[in-house]
């Protein structure tokens, strides 16, 4: 028989007494770290999205009527919020959203963009034309997608192909004040018809004080364009990306080799007949060149003062000075700077440092900077003397002398 204690009770243990307190223990503090890294997920998730969000339906559209936010999952409440957390919700998502970049078109255009990896800022880009930029998360939650209002372009990249559009397009959007269609919308050349309502359509979301752009390089050998847009908004600014019409035919006929390896050679499409030496300008590689005669259709709509020309070559160059012009020209501030860009050596033009919104560079995609065949040096000067007097009536018009006949 066990002996009894002091007060006639058995004797307790003193060690399950100890282990039950420790499990306690243990569980408590559990539960309160558990707690803790709970409300830090929820301040950095609530720090990341400024607002409410809103629920997706599963055919990708906002749930919820234009200008409210929803709460997913939650009461459809209207939620009220002043306008500048809604300008920094919208300005967060345009920011996701300019990350990806323009997908390939049916009608030929291609996509741009590659990433690279940060070490290799001097050398190959990395993973190739058209893959993604940092895309915006999949879910089930986003921020209010119904903030801003689409509205018409302001401004236009009108031309020209193989000028450096799509470059300076890509740089733009950059800018946080500056919202553009990735790929190239084509309404006044081949979908006027659409009606401008459809126009309307194709363009992002805008809040008060962002630009909305676009750039469909063909406008500019368009001849009805100029009256269309005219007849859109006589105030809309024009940008032409222009370049040494030589080099730039040169390129235009590469990217079409590129596509179709069994066309002529560039020097027999160049010359109606080799031995006179007649230039065939009715090949649009030689007549989209002829700056001045394009320009001039122009101008019957637009006054000078609406349109600024941007040198392809001081593109590659010189990025930031050439933004800079483009920026005072569109009434913006002066952001996009010398610390945006670098030069990779191997494509043999210019990069961004860094996208809005990702931590690594990205360059144009390898469809951009092809290397050119090479092209006899006689037909070289021949068109050389062909484009002289149109260049210097150019340089005439624009005020600019380019110094491609220098």
């Amino acid at each position: 028989m066990a002996p009894l204690g002091p007060a006639g009770a058995p004797p307790t243990s003193a060690e399950p007494l100890s282990r039950s307190i420790f499990r306690k223990f243990l569980l408590m503090l559990c539960s309160l770290l558990t707690s803790l890294y709970v409300f830090y997920c929820l301040a950095e998730r609530c720090q990341t999205l400024s607002g409410p969000v809103v629920g997706l339906s599963g055919s990708g559209e906002e749930a919820g009527a234009p200008g409210r936010g929803v709460l997913a999952g939650g009461p459809r409440e209207l939620a009220v919020w002043p306008a500048a957390a809604q300008r920094k919700r919208l300005l967060q998502l345009q920011q996701w959203r300019r990350r990806r970049p323009p997908s390939p078109r049916d009608n030929g255009e291609e996509a741009a963009w590659e990433e690279e990896s940060p070490g290799l800022a001097g050398g190959p880009g990395g993973s190739g034309a058209g893959s993604s930029v940092a895309e915006a998360p999949q879910g089930t939650l986003a921020l209010l997608l119904d903030e801003g209002s689409k509205q018409l372009p302001q401004a236009i990249i009108i031309g020209v192909k193989k000028g450096g559009t799509r470059a300076l397009l890509e740089f733009l959007r950059v800018h946080p004040d500056v919202r553009a269609v990735g790929a190239e919308p084509h309404f006044f050349d081949r979908s006027y018809e659409k009606g401008l309502a459809w126009y309307r359509d194709l363009m992002p979301r805008t809040l008060d004080g962002q630009i909305t752009m676009e750039k469909t390089p063909s406008y500019f050998v368009t001849r009805e364009a100029p009256a269309r847009i005219s007849a859109m908004s006589k105030d809309t600014k024009l940008i032409v990306v222009v370049r040494d019409p030589v080099t730039r035919a040169i390129s235009d006929y590469t990217q079409t080799l590129s596509k179709r390896p069994d066309i002529p050679t560039f020097e027999s499409l160049t010359f109606k007949n080799r031995t006179t030496g007649l230039i065939d300008t009715s090949w649009s590689a030689i007549q989209i060149g002829i700056y001045a005669k394009h320009l001039e259709h122009w101008l019957r709509h637009f006054p000078i003062r609406q349109m600024l020309f941007v040198s392809g070559e001081r593109l590659i160059s010189d990025p930031a000075g050439e933004l800079g012009r483009v920026q005072d020209f569109l009434g913006l501030k002066r952001i996009i700077t010398d610390k945006h860009f670098y030069f990779n050596k191997t494509k043999g033009f210019p990069c961004l440092k860094k996208a809005e919104g990702s931590s690594r560079p990205h360059c144009l995609g390898k469809t951009k900077g092809r290397t050119h065949p090479e092209i006899d040096r006689e037909v070289v000067r021949r068109l050389r003397e062909f484009y002289r007097p149109f260049n210097l009536k150019f340089y005439q018009m624009t005020g600019h002398d380019f110094g491609w006949d220098g």
